[in-house]
């Protein structure tokens, strides 16, 4: 393989003319790409539902085959790219090789930047030739992430049009939180898991949608964790302690037996029967991945926790995201099915 990755450096080092503007991309590095990016390597599922959303023509692959429930939500000209595996976070599947067989103008990664990232997108670059960049997936960087990604890819109006939704909808949810005082915010814990047990601390970019709704997470154990892990196991007594008055999943296994189980039972969110199940077709509303997937999540779960101040039209709302954002027209039976167990 050494050999292979030798070879391949090689030859892109005979079209370096070709790479022609330098990019400070979220970690501070200066990466120098092509004036013209047609093909694009999705380092994980962030980046390939950002590269999706912005230019679909240029992504290789997905990191993995969707799911028969996915499929009706993603267009139908890119449902079934190729596989490509993925090269950051949990079971990562792919190798240098393979992403050098994919000729990639550019790797993308989205999301956390951290020390392992930054060293991995060296590390990658430096043995295969190819820039690799590293955007700051935050969600209060939606907005720059889309103008930023934009520019590089050549699809600035297309950026513009999505990070202008993203700054209306931000806008609208702080007008409101900023009147509602700490206290009087719902206490809020996502279930992760078929057993509900596992959650994403404060702060962490797996959760960070609960305070942006205007909710306070109740697995709080401060920023220096919350900089160490996004996410961390519970044990049920754990979670009587926290006692939520709000649960969101986005799990159905957890969902569908959540009422009955007896573990369950004496939680306060589950004694209210204030449980809320999160879609994630074609991709997870409040996480699954953490992507800018999570803009018409943030939208339902501000109507989940202030329903008295956001009320609007489910059905429309998905319509019209799926269709900016998605590029796809929802059929009335996949909608119903989509949103059956989401609603208040």
């Amino acid at each position: 393989m050494r050999r292979f990755i030798q070879c391949a450096f090689l030859m892109m080092a005979a079209t370096a003319t070709a790479y022609a503007v330098e990019v400070t991309d979220s970690a501070g590095r200066t990466v120098t790409v092509p004036d013209t990016i047609t093909r694009i390597y999705a380092a994980g599922p962030p980046a390939s539902i950002i590269t999706y959303m912005l230019a679909p023509e240029k992504l290789t692959g997905w990191p993995r085959a969707h799911h028969a429930y996915e499929r009706p939500f993603i267009n139908e000209a890119y449902r079934d790219l190729p596989v490509t595996g993925r090269l950051t976070g949990r079971g990562s599947t792919a190798n240098l090789e393979v992403v050098i067989g994919l000729n990639p103008d550019l790797i993308l990664d989205f999301g956390s930047i951290r020390q392992t990232y930054v060293s991995l997108a060296e590390k990658t670059q430096e043995q295969t030739g190819i820039p690799y960049l590293l955007i700051d997936g935050r969600f209060e960087n939606t907005p720059t992430a889309l103008r930023q990604l934009g520019k590089i890819l050549g699809v600035e109006t297309r950026g513009e049009e999505l990070a202008e939704y993203a700054e209306n909808l931000f806008s609208e949810i702080d007008q409101h939180i900023a009147t509602v005082k700490e206290d009087d915010k719902p206490r809020v814990y996502l279930a992760r898991g078929p057993e509900g047990l596992e959650t994403g601390v404060a702060g962490s970019i797996n959760t960070e949608i609960i305070e942006r709704a205007g909710g306070r997470n109740v697995a709080d154990y401060g920023p220096e964790i919350a900089r160490q892990r996004n996410l961390v196991s519970m044990s049920i007594e754990e979670v009587l302690d926290l006692d939520p008055d709000i649960i969101v999943t986005w799990d159905r296994q957890f969902y569908d037996q959540v009422y009955q189980n007896p573990l369950w039972q004496p939680v306060r969110a589950v004694k209210n029967r204030a449980v809320y199940f999160a879609p994630a077709a074609p991709f997870g509303w409040i996480d699954k991945p953490p992507s800018i997937n999570r803009l018409i999540g943030l939208k339902w779960m501000t109507g989940l926790l202030y329903p008295d101040h956001f009320s609007f039209d489910l059905e429309e709302e998905v319509r019209r995201f799926y269709r900016l954002f998605y590029q796809v027209e929802i059929s009335e039976a996949d909608l119903q099915q989509l949103i059956a167990w989401s609603r208040y």
